[in-house]
């Protein structure tokens, strides 16, 4: 039985040049599509996206009406096509989510917009993904327990903040420190790295961090795995090689699979010197996660 990828071709949108490019979604589904079934995602209902937003901010969301303020917190163009690449991401990681408690991995090409807080976007982020997930499973009894296991360079400061007091969902951030956010939220484990950490000290701290995580006992684990830890990324400042990379995903499928914890992976960020490397080591993550071994 193939492994299933969640992938929307509408999330390829263009955004003019900017940082962000949408093309490494398309390119990194091309790179696992031979090994794997490509299912799309539907997009979310209005009441899904209120389990982790405000009404107010996901009517601006749905309707493309983002005040200037919005905008330059979101650091993102929008526009109609961006707003459903954005929502229907969230549809995305809820499906990878319900693969993973049917199969015990989900694979979403897309995802772990982990900067999106409850009444506004930032970073990049319109909609958390990862929150809204969540909170739908939960409200269906699917996963009352969930952990967060957040690898991007950057904090998860969005999610840490919509989760902020719940008992039920442990949110972990290992990131670099002195990076985008200036202000940093109070996850349940925060674990920040100096610049220039490499291979050996990263994987080091993960493996000891990944053994408190899985002591909660979640009913389910997302994993925001952001490649820009990559020491050829443009925004950040970490320095792990390629197959540093390859070795922290191996840690928490591994991890996850020991503990007998369905896993549901998001790519989250990436911005590498080309679209193409972004997309190879996304490709990667998705690989060893589909992977017997």
């Amino acid at each position: 039985m193939k492994p299933r990828v969640v992938y929307s071709p509408l999330y390829a949108v263009d955004y003019g040049g900017h940082d962000f490019s949408a093309r490494k979604f398309a390119l990194a589904a091309g790179a696992v599509s031979g090994r794997a079934d490509l299912v799309e995602p539907v997009e979310p209902s209005r009441e899904d996206l209120l389990a982790a937003h405000d009404a107010a901010w996901v009517d601006k969301v749905l309707s493309s009406a983002l005040t200037t303020e919005d905008l330059k917190r979101l650091e993102l163009p929008f526009s109609p096509e961006i707003s459903l690449a954005h929502r229907l991401a969230v549809g995305g990681t809820t499906l990878a989510a319900r693969h993973a408690l049917e199969r015990g991995v989900g694979l979403h090409c897309g995802g772990g917009a982990h900067h999106a807080f409850r009444d506004h976007g930032e970073g990049y982020c319109a909609l958390n993904d990862i929150a809204a997930a969540i909170l739908k499973l939960r409200g269906e009894g699917r996963a009352r327990r969930a952990a967060v296991v957040d690898l991007d360079a950057h904090q998860g400061n969005g999610t840490a903040a919509i989760f902020s007091g719940d008992p039920a969902v442990f949110t972990f951030s290992m990131h670099q420190a002195g990076l985008y956010p200036e202000k940093k939220e109070k996850s349940s484990l925060d674990v920040e790295l100096a610049a220039g950490t490499g291979d050996k000290k990263y994987l080091e701290l993960l493996s000891k961090a990944l053994r408190l995580v899985l002591d909660f006992r979640p009913d389910l684990v997302i994993y925001q795995a952001g490649v820009d830890v990559w020491e050829r990324d443009r925004l950040g400042g970490l320095a792990l090689t390629e197959r540093g990379v390859r070795e922290r995903d191996r840690l928490v499928r591994d991890a996850c699979r020991k503990a007998g914890l369905p896993v549901a992976v998001t790519l989250g960020g990436g911005y590498g010197p080309t679209p193409e490397d972004t997309a190879r080591l996304h490709a990667n993550t998705l690989k060893v996660f589909a992977g017997p071994g």
